[in-house]
């Protein structure tokens, strides 16, 4: 009997269908496609197991609806510019391109021996000429279609790296890599329109049946539709030019107890204040160095400075309003401005206090309680209150309903008028990095910016420069910023600017229809392959990634490179769980710092661990996150050396639900290589058996059921419960008494029904059994609808409510003949003791029950 050798068996099938182009995709209108597509990989240099599992996933689909008899797309490509190749560039001193295309071939060659069936000839990198000319031939297209447009931004601004900052980058008030004190700088910046498809963004959730819900609410409280109130304040004796501070508000219904108005240090009164008072320059100053990122904001202390000016109360134009520059207020949200209720807002309430304004409540917690309000009750939080009279008349009203009465007595009254906003800010691309798409435009001093001709893309970056000095090379780079202006020709420079790499992920899915094309897409093909059937991802791109590649399907339809249908470009999405390991840790003597040991260093004994070289009992966190900076990741390679690719994909698949936390544990794979080589040995003994036996039709039975299981596990992604089914029927067959040929028929099965998950053995298996071909290319079965419906069942006999024995009757076996053989039964002959039953009770298909 021969053994189950993997790395024999697995190269030797890759090769097969890599020689047959097995895996590559080509437009056929006489065959319904299939286009499955994983999240992009970055080339990190490193396969970790979490691509494994993510990539494993999206395969298991590809390979099924393969056999099916779509026609499947599924390729791969390398989210390739950004800021760690330009961060291991300065390190050591090698150019971001060698640095990113060595990765990108050290991940395909630990890539292919897990047999996934990747259309490798449509492979591209985001930092490829070919790739990014056309995206900025789309950049182009969209500017012309009013998608794009440039402004004045304030901005995080890292003075040491000369470059600006994400919120996120920001670190108590400074910049995460330079820890230099961030400024908010104003500079002039290109922005995408998003913002203007914010409502049918959002609608277009409803659409999005087969999304997870929980990512379409992440999205919705992204977007963040509001209605609301715009009025405004009229200014005391304000500076020249500014006579009133306009407010957007959704809670009118508390302007009542507004005590104070505040601005942003950024609002266009406070700067004209700044210009005049250095006290205001100052404290602006200051505020612009603190972060900006909503986190930051809520647990920074909350500070003002008084301007000095008042504001009159729109309801009683005798009552004047203090007016101060916040910290927490930012002018991108909103006009702002804000109107401070203390009395309502946790926020405004630690502002007041610090600032000793009044705290005015506009609200009862109680329908009952007494309309003389008390200075000390603050309701910060409430799930139901009543609010008092003054919008509604001698109604009191709750939640949305006294927000409308508020907004309607404002509008009858003069005051303001609803408005609906969105939280949803227009994605700003500007980003001051070499590594990245180059925005292809042009600043002539006689034309101002200047759009580059189509014809001259791609405007490559320039392979010579150098980091040693901080801030974006292309500044500094003369022969490749200073060019013609494409209008009139004369001396001109170039945007340096480079585009967000959340642009180069927005559209790669559309591109893969055509990869080689010189267009962006091409109509035949985009109408063919589009929509993305199913996507596959992490839980961590739910907003930003799927928000802005949604929009961009919107642009690209507009501007003539999608069809009308491409409007949402994922018609299914799926976000799969992370794969976790065990920490080990021990504690460093002199010190007492924890030593994280990897895996490999430690051996369990007695639900304990210990190091290998020194025996040394270690402490064991359980099923955390992998972490390179706590060892406790697992090589893939290693794995596949070790046990096989086949072993890596079943045991990522089988553990549990793909959209859950899977823990690697070195004792799971092991029990998931002994399988998969008890599998391979039965087929041997299949193989090889002769002669006939009995039971061929419970086994074909139990094949049937099978196929539909296994066919409804993968149909809903519920790959555990597949594989469940699996292992119970290569238990059946391993027992099934039937004969040779029934037995083969039944291990064809499931070689087919595992070729999704084990691709390898699968083909193995099919091999030795006889198959026509290779069983990539063999029809998925189908299950045989006669053969499900049982012809026997198993009846329970209840004695007096007590199971005492069963019996096996035909399926449409009558009342008369269940009660007869019932009766016959040895434990019921033994209760009746020669007597006759009281009563006997038959529920046909269920149970006997027999009352003595």
């Amino acid at each position: 009997m021969s053994s189950y050798t993997p790395s024999q068996i697995e190269p030797r099938w890759q090769a097969a269908w890599a020689e047959a182009e097995t895996f590559t995709a080509r437009r056929d209108p006489a065959r319904p496609k299939y286009y499955v597509l994983e999240m992009f990989p970055y080339p990190s240099g490193r396969l970790h197991i979490g691509h494994v599992r993510n990539y494993t996933l999206g395969d298991v689909v590809a390979r099924y609806k393969r056999a099916t008899g779509h026609n499947v797309l599924h390729p791969m490509g390398w989210d390739a510019f950004g800021l760690p190749a330009e961060n291991a560039a300065i390190a050591t001193g090698t150019h971001p391109a060698d640095h990113t295309y060595a990765n990108i071939e050290e991940m395909k060659t630990q890539m292919r021996p897990l047999g996934w069936s990747l259309d490798w000839s449509r492979e591209f990198a985001t930092c490829d000429p070919d790739y990014y000319g056309q995206q900025q031939a789309l950049f182009l297209d969209m500017l012309d279609a009013g998608l794009v447009y440039r402004k004045n931004a304030v901005v995080n601004w890292d003075p040491v790296e000369m470059t600006v900052l994400a919120n996120e980058q920001v670190e108590d008030g400074k910049g995460w890599r330079s820890g230099a004190e961030v400024e908010r700088r104003e500079l002039t910046q290109w922005f995408f329109k998003i913002s203007d498809h914010a409502e049918e963004l959002l609608d277009g959730l409803d659409t999005l049946d087969n999304w997870p819900s929980k990512v379409k609410l992440m999205q919705a409280n992204w977007i963040g539709r509001s209605r609301g109130l715009q009025f405004s304040f009229g200014l005391v004796d304000g500076p020249e030019g500014h006579d009133r501070i306009e407010v957007y508000t959704t809670r009118p219904d508390t302007l009542l107890g507004a005590s104070f108005v505040g601005i942003s240090p950024d609002h266009p009164l406070a700067k004209t204040l700044e210009a005049e008072d250095p006290a205001v320059a100052a404290f602006c100053a200051e505020v612009r160095r603190g972060g900006t990122s909503e986190e930051a904001i809520e647990t920074a202390e909350k500070r003002g400075h008084d301007t000095g000016l008042r504001v009159r109360h729109p309801f009683d134009t005798s009552a004047e309003l203090p007016v101060y520059i916040a910290n927490f207020i930012l002018m991108d949200y909103g006009t702002g401005a804000i109107f401070g209720c203390p009395a309502h807002d946790a926020r405004d309430f630690e502002f007041a206090q610090k600032y000793d304004l009044p705290v005015i409540p506009t609200f009862l917690p109680d329908e009952d309680a007494s309309t003389e309000f008390s200075q000390a009750y603050v309701p910060l939080k409430s799930e139901k209150v009543f609010y008092c009279k003054g919008f509604s008349g001698d109604d009191w009203q709750t939640g949305e309903a006294a927000i409308e009465a508020a907004i309607d007595f404002c509008e009858a009254n003069g005051v303001g008028h609803a408005v609906t906003k969105y939280r949803l800010r227009d994605w700003g691309l500007s980003r001051q990095r070499y590594w990245g798409c180059p925005i292809p435009v042009v600043h002539c001093d006689a034309c101002g910016v200047v759009p580059e001709r189509k014809e001259n893309l791609p405007i490559e970056l320039p392979r010579d420069v150098t980091f040693d000095v901080p801030g974006n090379p292309l500044d500094r780079h003369a022969t490749w910023r200073d060019c013609d202006c494409p209008a009139c020709g004369q001396p001109a420079r170039r945007e340096t600017d480079t585009m967000d790499t959340f642009v180069d992920s927005s559209w790669y899915y559309a591109r893969f229809t055509a990869p080689k094309a010189d267009t962006p897409t091409v109509a035949e093909d985009a109408d063919y392959w589009m929509n993305v059937d199913q996507y596959v991802g992490g839980i961590e791109h739910a907003i930003l990634h799927l928000l802005y590649s949604r929009f961009f399907a919107r642009a690209m339809k507009i501007t003539g490179h999608l069809p009308e249908s491409a409007s949402e470009p994922f018609d299914a999405l799926f976000t799969q769980g992370m794969v976790t390991h065990a920490i080990y840790t021990t504690n460093r003597p002199m010190d007492g710092r924890p030593v994280y040991h990897y895996p490999e260093e430690v051996e369990l004994r007695d639900g304990k661990a210990f190091l290998k070289d020194t025996g040394t009992e270690v402490t064991v966190i359980p099923s955390a996150k992998m972490s390179k900076s706590k060892n406790n990741v697992v090589d893939p390679l290693k794995i596949v050396d070790t046990y096989g690719a086949d072993t890596a994909r079943w045991f990522v698949l089988s553990d549990s639900p793909p959209e859950r936390d899977v823990e690697w544990t070195a004792a799971g794979a092991e029990a998931a290589n002994r399988h998969l080589g008890r599998v391979y040995r039965l087929t041997d003994e299949i193989t090889a058996a002769e002669g006939s036996g009995t039971g061929d039709d419970d086994l074909m039975r139990e094949m049937h059921r099978t196929i539909r299981d296994v066919t409804a596990g993968l149909e809903s992604f519920g790959f555990n419960a597949a594989i469940a089914k699996l292992y119970g029927f290569t238990n059946t067959l391993s027992k099934s008494q039937a004969g040779a040929e029934a037995k083969r028929t039944a291990a064809r099965t499931l070689a087919q029904l595992m070729s999704p998950m084990t691709p390898h053995l699968a083909e193995e298996m099919w091999r030795m059994l006889g198959g026509d071909g290779m069983v990539v290319n063999a029809s998925w079965p189908q299950a045989d609808e006669a053969m499900l419906v049982d012809t026997q069942v198993t009846l329970p006999i209840q004695i007096n409510g007590k199971r005492k024995a069963e019996i096996v009757v035909a399926a449409d076996a009558s009342k008369a003949d269940v009660e007869a053989l019932a009766l016959e039964q040895d434990a019921v002959q033994r209760a009746l003791d020669g007597g006759s039953p009281k009563k006997i009770i038959v529920v046909p298909g269920r149970i006997v029950n027999i009352v003595v």
